[in-house]
């Protein structure tokens, strides 16, 4: 287990407050897979509240990936939804939990917001 992963599992009980506002709660599964050893990490979703342990439980949602993978998605090197659409990871169950989680994730390194570069551009054509 990476130290980002684990301090990224860590840190998502403070964040929480400010990523879950949706009404949507369930409990999700991920299984980080390394060396023919798996991790298991049960997360626990509700309106602005997460528990996280590194139990194995009944899930609304399992997610299956690799550590290395999940190292690359907590320091934004990589994009979930993209991890999944090209097989590199897989999942079942509640897609809702899924795209909710992936909030959590960092924007890719040099990531700008539009509105700001806009607004650059607008002041620099003056």
């Amino acid at each position: 287990m990476t130290e980002a992963t684990e301090r990224f599992f860590e840190s998502l009980p403070a964040r929480a407050p400010g990523v879950l506002r949706s009404p949507v709660s369930g409990t999700m599964q991920i299984d980080l897979s390394h060396n023919n050893q798996t991790t298991h990490w049960l997360v626990h979703l509700s309106p602005g509240a997460i528990d996280v342990s590194r139990d194995r439980g009944p899930a609304d949602a399992i997610w299956y990936t690799s550590e290395d993978l999940f190292d690359r998605l907590v320091t934004g090197r990589a994009q979930a939804i993209s991890s999944v659409l090209r097989n590199e990871s897989s999942f079942s169950g509640d897609v809702v939990l899924f795209l909710l989680f992936r909030r959590f994730f960092p924007d890719p390194p040099g990531t700008r917001d539009p509105r700001e570069v806009a607004r650059a551009e607008a002041g620099r054509l003056r």
